[in-house]
C-alpha cells in the first residue's frame, strides 16, 4: 500500500497537536506560573489537572497520529475538537472575564488561534477525506 500524502499544512497540524499534547502532560507540574488544563472554562488545580491534563494529552497524541498517518478517525476527531475549542474559549471567557481582563489584541490572536488551527485542520481533513485509510 502507498504511503499518503500529508503536505505541508497537516504535517505543520500534526506537529502541533503533539507539541499541544505536550503542553497538556506538563500541566500537573505546573511549570509556568498559573497553569492548569481549562475543562468547561474552569482551570483545573490539584487532582483534576492532574487527571485531565495528561488525559486530553494522551487523546491529542492519538489525534496527532491520526492526522500524521492519515487515519479516517481523525476527521470526526477533527470537528469534535473544534467545537469542544470554541466551547471551552466562550466558557472559559465568560466565567473570567472580571477577574483577569484580557486586552482586545490578545484576545483576537487567542481566538484566531485556538480556533483557526482546528477548524483548518478539520477543513483539510474535509477536503481530503477520499485518501483517510
Amino acid at each position: 500500500m502507498a504511503e499518503k500524502s500529508r503536505g505541508t499544512a497537516l504535517t505543520i497540524f500534526a506537529l502541533l497537536f503533539g507539541l499541544l499534547a505536550i503542553s497538556n502532560f506538563a500541566k500537573p507540574f505546573h511549570i509556568f506560573a498559573g497553569d492548569g488544563f481549562v475543562f468547561m472554562g474552569v482551570k483545573q488545580t490539584g487532582t483534576p489537572n492532574a487527571i485531565l491534563g495528561p488525559l486530553f494529552g494522551v487523546l491529542l497524541l492519538i489525534y496527532a497520529y491520526g492526522i500524521w498517518t492519515m487515519r479516517r478517525y481523525a476527521l470526526p476527531v477533527a470537528y469534535i475538537y473544534t467545537a469542544w475549542v470554541i466551547v471551552n474559549m466562550v466558557l472559559f471567557t465568560l466565567k473570567n472575564q472580571a477577574a483577569q481582563p484580557t486586552p482586545p489584541v490578545f484576545a483576537i490572536i487567542s481566538i484566531v488561534i485556538g480556533v483557526g488551527i482546528p477548524l483548518a485542520t478539520a477543513i483539510i481533513l474535509s477536503r481530503r477525506s477520499a485518501e483517510l485509510g
